[in-house]
């Protein structure tokens, strides 16, 4: 039925809520266009096609998907017993596969979308390119010869290649926003908080949710699987309303604050320009562009600063997977990249480094956020220095 690969998930939903097309239809397109484009794209790396023919068989869909077909990312929102893998060889080797649902996984599972398998990733979503010793590189669907960018590049090309109307993606670091720039989707990050992460998650930097093509996907998405969790590090204010019903409503003006000569120089002329075109097609809506912007943003600090923190957490990402295997991780274990990084043979880090890194980097977040207290309601900016990279110049 290749009359539904361009349609969202939002129409999807509606055409087996009117009976005029099953959740098993759907799913069975999406199959079919998995495996005809996939062994292109390679953004698919662990299929469960039989697992998704059984839910929709069952008949047990909720709402507000209804059997939508969708696929995961290899990393974290996932649900028992799926295989587990993220990027890394080892796992895969070891035929790994997650001991429980996690609440994110649940609820995509509760909201009626139905996993026709995992996406790539860069191993660990350590970098930004996805092209993983495990499972080779995925190739960005408006380029074959460029990278969808990463980690969530496997899912950003399935949903841009129109396998899945939408698709879990997580960030810590840029994984959703810079997939979702490279390949031509709305990528959000929430608001810490909005969408609980698990039992016991204490980063304060990775945030989970999805790719799509159209922004009511993401409202639709983002209305359905958030939730407070008790005890979470994070509980964000409950929204006023439904986000989907706010998409009929005209905005009153905005005041938008824009980064333009201060734009670093080594971001592309292409990207700058994007941000020019933007920034008109909004005052000709209406709003009010101002050339201000959180002059937190522009520290040089941050970067030196956080080297504590990033070791640790690339030694901790290092020690779970010791876990997981149960045994000792070895160099051979992992890609040198992440091993460089966690320098699992020096010392570890120092916890008076750690915590002063981590009371440095909070006083800063506190400084950037305060320019929104009574600055602009938004802040247009480049979503990444440059258009999308060769996957060549990126191994």
């Amino acid at each position: 039925m290749q009359e539904l690969r361009w349609l969202d998930a939002w129409a999807q939903a509606e055409l087996v809520a009117r009976g005029e097309v099953s959740a098993s239809e759907l799913v069975e397109a999406a199959i079919a266009r998995v495996e005809k484009y996939n062994p292109v794209l390679n953004a698919v790396v662990i299929p469960l096609f039989e697992r998704a023919r059984e839910r929709v068989a069952d008949g047990t869909l909720g709402a507000p998907f209804r059997g939508v077909p969708f696929l995961l990312k290899d990393i974290g929102a996932t649900e028992a017993g799926l295989p587990y893998y993220a990027g890394n060889a080892a796992l895969r080797d070891a035929g790994y596969r997650s001991p429980a649902d996690t609440p994110l996984g649940a609820a995509f599972r509760d909201a009626g979308l139905v996993a026709l398998g995992k996406t790539n990733l860069s191993e660990f979503g350590a970098q930004t390119t996805t092209q993983p010793f495990a499972f080779g590189p995925t190739r960005n669907p408006w380029d074959l010869e460029r990278s969808p960018s990463g980690s969530s590049g496997g899912s950003a090309a399935a949903v841009a290649a129109g396998l899945v109307p939408l698709a879990h993606a997580n960030d810590g670091g840029g994984s959703i926003r810079l997939p979702a720039a490279w390949c031509g989707l709305v990528g959000l990050k929430p608001s810490r908080g909005r969408v609980p992460l698990g039992p016991g998650a204490i980063n304060r930097i990775i945030c989970e949710l999805g790719v799509t093509r159209t922004v009511r996907d993401t409202a639709m998405l983002l209305d359905a699987v958030s939730a407070d969790a008790p005890g979470a590090l994070f509980n964000a204010p409950p929204p006023a309303r439904a986000y989907t019903g706010l998409l009929s409503e005209d905005p009153p003006p905005l005041r938008i604050g824009w980064m333009t000569e201060t734009i670093e120089a080594d971001t592309d002329p292409v990207c700058k320009r994007a941000v020019l075109d933007t920034a008109r097609t909004l005052e000709g809506l209406g709003h009010r562009l101002e050339a201000a912007f959180p002059a937190a943003l522009l520290d040089e600090e941050p970067r030196p600063r956080t080297v504590a923190l990033a070791r640790a957490s690339f030694r901790y990402t290092l020690r779970t997977l010791g876990e997981m295997l149960g045994r000792e991780v070895e160099e051979k274990d992992v890609e040198p990249y992440l091993w460089g990084l966690a320098e699992w043979d020096q010392p570890a880090v120092g916890s008076d480094d750690y915590l002063a890194a981590a009371e440095w980097l909070q006083g800063w977040v506190e400084r950037v956020s305060a320019w929104w207290v009574d600055g602009p309601d938004l802040l247009l900016s480049p979503t990444v220095g440059t258009p999308a990279v060769p996957l060549a110049d990126m191994t």
